[in-house]
């Protein structure tokens, strides 16, 4: 039995950057110091903790945050100041507003940041003081003042730009894919039995988990560019490696269905058929081309903060055309291994349009 720490719950197995750290603690202080400048009374708590949930790992993700936190304080602000000036102030004024925010930010569907909002903000206006209509107006104001300041901190100070994981996601994705293949070639080549073709399986099976990782990796490049000054320059790099996962998710399907299709019909005489080592050299091919392809990913290689190193012109690798040849010709199908070689031709036939961009 595995004993597990409770404590190491506590910790996160990767460490925030330290340029958020600093961010975020520009953006508490700014706007802090702004809304003591624009308003007057007390600590302007909701514009120090509107800043501090504001400041995200992309500016795309603050601007959401800053419309979730705003809305979440507007709603709760607006209940408790009503029940307030119609019940009062006692405990169970505070408590049933409570409840009527969860009730309400379930009604409307409201996220989560937005719904523990509602509840939090009427609770603090409640317990803080004197409750007036300028009060709820000030406090309104400072949360929307936080989250700007937060938002314009994020976006001056280095907008973070998550362009260099993806982007190296897809490279290895390209490599790790281009040597599935060709452990297939190898293995009609040598006559693998049914052992090693059960490891190549496996190894081809995970690559629909790397495929899962790159797209992930993707998806947070394209948010950490929406809405960020820096974008510009890096969105070409982005739509290339969109374009190259795109092309490795259909030769990923087909590496992981040609195993397969090898380990369940392998047998000890399938090597001494003159079409397999022909089948064999066109998969090689295959695996060379989806290498070239992994090497022009690579080519275009961003350094590891997130700032991209596009290619100058002169720079730019040479485009090569795919090494496989036309689709081969079967004239006497073997008796015995004609479904097998039938649907490896047929996987060799797809990936050769895939590889050239012809329609299926």
């Amino acid at each position: 039995m595995v004993d597990v720490n409770p404590v190491a719950r506590l910790r996160s197995s990767s460490r925030t950057p330290f340029l958020q750290v600093v961010k975020t603690a520009v953006a508490v202080v700014a706007a802090v110091l702004l809304c003591r400048v624009l308003i007057d009374g007390p600590f302007p708590t909701f514009a120090a903790i509107a800043a501090l949930l504001v400041v995200q790992p992309s500016i795309n993700q603050s601007f959401v945050k800053g419309l979730e936190r705003s809305a979440g304080v507007v709603i709760g602000v607006v209940l408790a100041t009503g029940f307030h000036l119609l019940l009062g102030d006692s405990v169970w004024v505070v408590l049933l507003v409570i409840v009527l925010a969860i009730l309400i930010a379930w009604a409307l569907r409201l996220t989560p940041t937005s719904a523990t909002q509602v509840g939090i903000s009427g609770m603090l206006v409640l317990t803080a003081g004197v409750v007036t209509p300028n009060y709820s107006a000030d406090r309104i104001l400072e949360t929307v003042l936080g989250a700007i300041v937060a938002l314009i901190v994020n976006a001056l100070i280095v907008p973070p730009v998550l362009l260099g994981p993806a982007h190296l996601a897809v490279a290895r994705l390209a490599r790790d894919t281009a040597a599935a293949f060709e452990r297939i070639a190898i293995g009609l080549t040598e006559g693998w039995d049914r052992d090693r073709w059960h490891d190549a399986l496996l190894q081809a099976r995970a690559l629909r988990q790397q495929h899962g990782r790159a797209e992930a990796s993707l998806t947070a490049a394209r948010e950490s560019l929406t809405m960020n000054p820096r974008g510009g320059r890096h969105r070409t790099i982005l739509d290339d490696d969109l374009a190259t996962a795109e092309h490795l998710r259909v030769l990923v399907t087909r590496v992981t269905g040609m195993t397969r299709a090898v380990h369940d019909n392998t047998a000890p005489d399938l090597r001494a058929d003159p079409v397999v080592g022909s089948i064999a050299t066109e998969v090689a091919r295959i695996g060379a081309d989806v290498r070239a392809l992994g090497a022009r990913v690579a080519a275009s290689e961003v350094a590891s903060s997130g700032s991209a190193a596009p290619l100058l012109a002169h720079e730019e690798p040479a485009a090569q055309e795919p090494a496989l040849t036309a689709p081969l010709t079967v004239v006497r199908p073997n008796s015995r291994h004609w479904v097998l070689i039938g649907a490896l031709l047929e996987d060799i036939r797809r990936v050769r349009e895939e590889l050239l961009g012809e329609d299926d």
